[in-house]
């Protein structure tokens, strides 16, 4: 960017070349920028005398592109329509009621989903949009009203409130924990079939640790099945493909429809939780306030 900022000196000489050679006429693109064509000519003799190439063929009464300018027009024009429409797609997006929520896709599946019904009878207008990612993005950078986190509450750039705890303890289904005859103990588990979370780059914890905490030290499962999101490991465990982390947020409404079964005498809590937040540096809209208020109300906040 440095070496182009060098070269064509202010980035307005593009602008006002664009609209000369598409108008084909410096007085026509000084009225539609607004400008004096005088400033129109010295933007580009400017331009040109940057690049070393005459652009324009001047004449009486119009001026015509030489084919150094009809290449530079040809890439111009598109790099600067490519720029308009990103433009108008962050106003839109600035200006729009929508709300965004930014979530694993578990969270947004298993606890958003079912709760949809009841936001929009509350309000009915408010346009909620759930984004599901594998990482924690840039709430500012990405324009994102609300997003959930997983830590200890303490984020420079963000507002946060406690939804849950963390507590994981082992699910299966109700047949695969029905068959699991021998597991009278901690130790045990380590000899059925396990479904291992690997997230690429949200850090969530192992089996190893779940052991750790549970005084089986030295303990690294390595065999059963490895997924990637967490919505893929809770459908891997109601089709009964082994024990699986269940996350007590999570796995609450499941446990209590049948779907799956759970030791939750066997809870580790981790001292960590799963935060609603928020821009510390940009303010939320009233939609956004109504959707994290009527959120925090669900949890008790």
């Amino acid at each position: 960017m440095q070496k182009l900022w060098k070269l064509l000196s202010s980035p307005r000489h593009l602008i006002v070349f664009e609209a000369a050679a598409r108008h084909g006429s410096f007085t026509r693109a000084a009225e539609e920028l607004n400008v004096q064509q005088p400033a129109v000519s010295a933007s580009i003799k400017q331009l040109e005398a940057s690049l070393g190439a005459m652009l324009f063929q001047r004449n009486h009464k119009k001026v015509t592109l030489t084919t150094a300018g009809r290449r530079l027009f040809a890439d111009v024009s598109s790099v600067l329509e490519n720029l308009l429409v990103a433009a108008r797609s962050v106003q839109i997006l600035g200006q729009s009621d929508q709300v965004t929520l930014n979530a694993s896709s578990a969270f947004n599946f298993y606890w958003m989903m079912p709760k949809l019904k009841q936001l929009h009878e509350v309000y009915p207008d408010t346009d909620l949009r759930l984004q599901s990612s594998d990482r924690e993005p840039n709430i500012d950078a990405e324009n994102i009203d609300l997003a959930v986190r997983r830590g200890d509450g303490t984020w420079s750039d963000c507002h946060s409130v406690l939804l849950a705890r963390e507590v994981i303890y082992p699910i299966a289904s109700p047949r695969v924990m029905a068959a699991a005859v021998n597991l009278k103990s901690v130790p045990n588990l380590q000899h059925e079939r396990l479904i291992h979370l690997e997230e690429p780059i949200r850090d969530r914890p192992s089996w190893k640790q779940w052991f750790a905490h549970q005084g089986v030290p030295n303990c690294e499962p390595t065999a059963g099945l490895r997924l990637n999101d967490y919505a893929l490991v809770l459908q891997a465990a109601i089709a009964s493909e082994g024990f699986a982390f269940g996350w007590q947020h999570l796995t609450q409404p499941l446990l209590s429809q049948g779907l799956l079964a759970a030791r939750e005498d066997w809870s580790w809590k981790t001292g960590l939780g799963f935060y609603l937040v928020w821009s510390r540096d940009r303010p939320l809209t009233p939609q956004a306030k109504q959707v994290r208020d009527w959120i925090l109300t669900l949890t008790g906040n």
